[in-house]
């Protein structure tokens, strides 16, 4: 059977594609009163643009029960209508071993995700339950998109020949040393393409998985730039709320699949500029 990596490689030729929908409602701003209606139409608009989705689940677990049948209904409506993508569950569990266990039994033979987000910042040993299985993916927490990341990913420690590096570096050498089975990958921001660019130069063979983009002000063309593999791919680009929110009104559905037909293009723009398009 193929490895985490394998897959997403292949999901991103389904559909020429290194662009991720996050599913991230809110309701609040949704434009319809069902979140499974919301989730679908987005899902069926735009499942031949993307390789991946990823619902984050504090948007499911803050509406309570209805919010976990809604998480449940949208992960088989992509299992439907989009089999070729990687659902990615965006939880963030961080938990000592046996926590962790039991956590990863959720997210994968619970909820049937094919890779998750991970933090990591407890140890390694935090990690390992995660990786049990080759098929199923595990994104580590590495460099955060958000404005207070420096504060402790950026840290300064001792690091190879005892010459200081950031701390995420560090965390970026041991997940690369790790990834012997082909199902590990780390999370680096959009907002952060230097340090984007030399995590990848650590690890050049880990899947991406890069947040960021859109309503978090990360620059494209440089993600992709900073993020690809030597092939072009091995990048998730995430896109949530510039694509889901594209529009208020009943034309909810085809404005999303603009912004992500956009999007799409756009990446694959700079993979031409790059020598390395799609074939």
């Amino acid at each position: 059977m193929p490895n985490f990596t394998e897959r997403l490689r292949a999901a991103s030729e389904a559909t020429q594609s290194l662009l991720c929908a996050g599913l991230d409602p809110d309701p609040a701003r949704l434009p319809v009163s069902d979140t499974v209606e919301f989730n679908r139409a987005i899902v069926s608009a735009t499942a031949d643009l993307v390789c991946a989705y990823k619902p984050n689940l504090a948007f499911y677990e803050a509406m309570g029960m209805p919010g976990f049948k809604a998480l449940e209904k949208t992960v088989k409506h992509i299992r439907d209508e989009a089999p070729h993508c990687i659902i990615i569950g965006d939880c963030k569990r961080g938990d000592i071993d046996s926590s962790a266990a039991a956590y990863a039994t959720a997210m994968f033979d619970v909820w049937g995700f094919d890779a998750v987000t991970v933090n990591p910042w407890g140890g390694m040993d935090t990690v390992e339950p995660w990786l049990t299985n080759p098929e199923q993916g595990a994104f580590i927490w590495c460099r955060g998109s958000n404005r207070g990341a420096a504060d402790i990913q950026d840290l300064a420690v001792s690091g190879v020949g005892n010459l200081e590096q950031p701390l995420y570096l560090r965390l970026a050498r041991r997940s690369q040393q790790r990834a012997s089975q082909g199902n590990l990958g780390l999370v680096v921001g959009a907002t952060a393409p230097q340090q984007l660019a030399d995590v990848r130069g650590i690890c050049p063979g880990l899947p991406l998985l890069i947040p960021g983009i859109g309503a978090q002000g990360g620059d494209l063309a440089d993600s992709v730039r900073c993020g690809v593999d030597a092939d072009g791919r091995l990048a998730v680009i995430n896109a949530s709320r510039s694509v889901i929110y594209a529009s208020a009104g009943a034309d909810y559905a085809s404005a999303a699949r603009h912004a992500a037909a956009k999007l799409r293009d756009e990446i694959n723009a700079t993979l031409d500029d790059m020598g390395l398009g799609w074939k």
